[in-house]
């Protein structure tokens, strides 16, 4: 009897959840099992948003894709942003955020990408193919994701490349489509997290309407 219960418990789905705080200690979060996303909830001021506004309308080439070596990423900042009014404010907070991650998952080297979208840049929902990613959205909509039990994952990618996700079935109803706030700091648990395989945290870039831009962080193992 108890080796029919084993058994059974091996097939069952796995179950998973999100969690978020106003610390950043939550973060810490994204070593539980049964948790693929942790969110930060992080407000920036109306000010710095109004900058980065101003500054990344005229300024929509803003693309920088580099690996960077955490203990000196003020050194790997210097040239970034180099002409922004905020640089020191947005510097101080990649800063922050490169040496959580680090901190979190022991990293010498980080992925850093600090790009301006006028665009969604994978406007299909999709799960990546990594470890676990950082992302925060500085200016525009945030990230959007669906929970784990809101997924009929059978219907990700190309599976369903003719129909879009609204007439996929990969979700019920447009309730389930949640989103991050402008400020917030993710960790999404990809694919590639050892005993995440098939639970990896379903998510998309949000539209955009006409002249709007998103101006996105994301960080990645280096």
């Amino acid at each position: 009897m108890v080796a029919s219960t084993q058994a059974l418990s091996v097939q069952l789905p796995k179950t998973r959840v999100h969690t978020q705080g106003n610390n950043p200690t939550v973060l810490t979060d994204i070593f539980k099992d049964h948790v693929n996303m942790v969110v930060w909830r992080r407000e920036l001021s109306a000010d710095l948003l109004t900058a980065i506004d101003r500054y990344i309308s005229e300024n929509s080439g803003l693309n920088i894709t580099k690996s960077v070596e955490a203990q000196s990423i003020e050194t790997e900042l210097e040239d970034v942003l180099s002409d922004a009014p905020f640089k020191a404010q947005l510097d101080e907070m990649i800063a922050e955020q490169v040496a959580m991650f680090a901190c979190l998952f022991e990293l010498k080297y980080i992925g850093l990408r600090l790009k301006v979208l006028e665009h969604a840049m994978c406007p299909r929902f999709h799960v990546d193919k990594v470890p676990c990613r950082l992302i925060t959205t500085f200016s525009g909509p945030g990230t959007q994701w669906l929970a784990h039990d809101a997924v009929q994952r059978e219907k990700l990618g190309g599976v369903s490349k003719h129909l879009s996700d609204e007439e996929s079935g990969l979700y019920t109803d447009a309730s389930h489509i949640k989103q991050l706030n402008t400020g917030d700091v993710a960790l999404l648990k990809g694919e590639l997290w050892e005993g995440n395989e098939g639970a990896g945290l379903v998510h998309r870039s949000p539209a955009l309407a006409q002249n709007q831009r998103r101006l996105i962080l994301t960080l990645d193992f280096g």
